[in-house]
């Protein structure tokens, strides 16, 4: 049984990737400064922007565990406004290095975390270069989180240089949401601006979780990054008409589907073998 922690376990997504795990034979533990509501594993106060603790923490905690096979990364502020914005950079850029640095120093090799859609342009005030969005761009920061998420994007990088063993995996998870969320959805047909500002996309946190399997199975060495979007939209207008209404002079990189997500997750498809499996419709 491989063992890995999973840090923001408690949260909305961390619940689903500690379920998915556990159900796919892994052995997992909770870093997270909130408790869980439901204790499913073993649960650990963790304050990643300490880095002793982090060093801990990955390395073995008392009777808890003596070493790790993997690391799945998801603690963070979770988007922006949530905080200041110095406060969001200020707890997300070094945590994220915490858990790099530590994993290194404890000879972990698989990496998987949670980067951010919003490294694509969002909140796209700026309509995007062309759609649907790819990982072919370079990253275009809108808000200080977004900064963040993509400098933790370049920290992989270079770690990953650094020992071309070590395998990072960062996923640009669109909005995630959980089934209690999909009552909503029918009042966003109203006006299709609401909702632009991601494309209109989401990811159900039970494909989330698929995705963070997927990539922990990924054996290439190295950094990669993906776009891990839910198959269609929040909308129930046709993907076409929400185009020709907000964004009439955007260019179609190829045809799509009349709901298709406009976040591509070919590339994730393609490398990971990703197939979302839940739709709010």
């Amino acid at each position: 049984m491989a063992r890995v922690v999973v840090t923001g376990g408690s949260g909305k997504l961390g619940r689903a990737v500690v379920r998915e795990l556990l159900e796919h034979g892994w052995e997992v533990h909770n870093l997270d400064l909130v408790a869980p509501a439901e204790v499913v594993c073993p649960h650990t106060r963790v304050d990643l922007t300490d880095y002793g603790q982090v060093v801990e923490a990955l390395t073995g905690i008392d009777e808890r565990y003596r070493g790790l096979d993997a690391v799945v990364h998801l603690a963070a502020i979770p988007g922006p406004g949530v905080a200041g914005n110095a406060a969001t950079f200020t707890n997300n850029v070094p945590s994220t290095y915490h858990v790099f640095a530590a994993a290194r120093l404890a000879g972990i090799r698989n990496v998987v975390w949670a980067s951010s859609e919003t490294v694509l342009g969002l909140p796209f005030a700026t309509p995007p270069p062309y759609v649907p969005v790819d990982e072919e761009y370079s990253g275009r920061p809108e808000t200080a989180y977004s900064l963040g998420k993509l400098l933790d994007e370049q920290l992989a990088a270079q770690f990953c240089r650094w020992d071309p063993e070590l395998k990072i995996v960062g996923l640009r998870f669109s909005n995630v949401m959980a089934p209690a969320d999909y009552a909503a959805f029918p009042g966003f047909d109203a006006d299709a601006r609401a909702r632009s500002w991601n494309l209109w996309s989401y990811i159900d946190a039970r494909d989330g979780a698929q995705a963070v399997r997927l990539a922990l199975a990924h054996d290439q060495p190295g950094f990669e990054v993906f776009i891990i979007a839910n198959a269609d939209t929040v909308m129930s207008r046709s993907t076409h008409e929400l185009l020709a209404e907000v964004y009439p002079d955007v260019p179609h990189k190829r045809a799509f589907g009349p709901h298709e997500t406009l976040l591509s997750i070919e590339k994730a498809k393609r490398v990971l073998g990703y197939a979302p499996r839940h739709t709010w419709r």
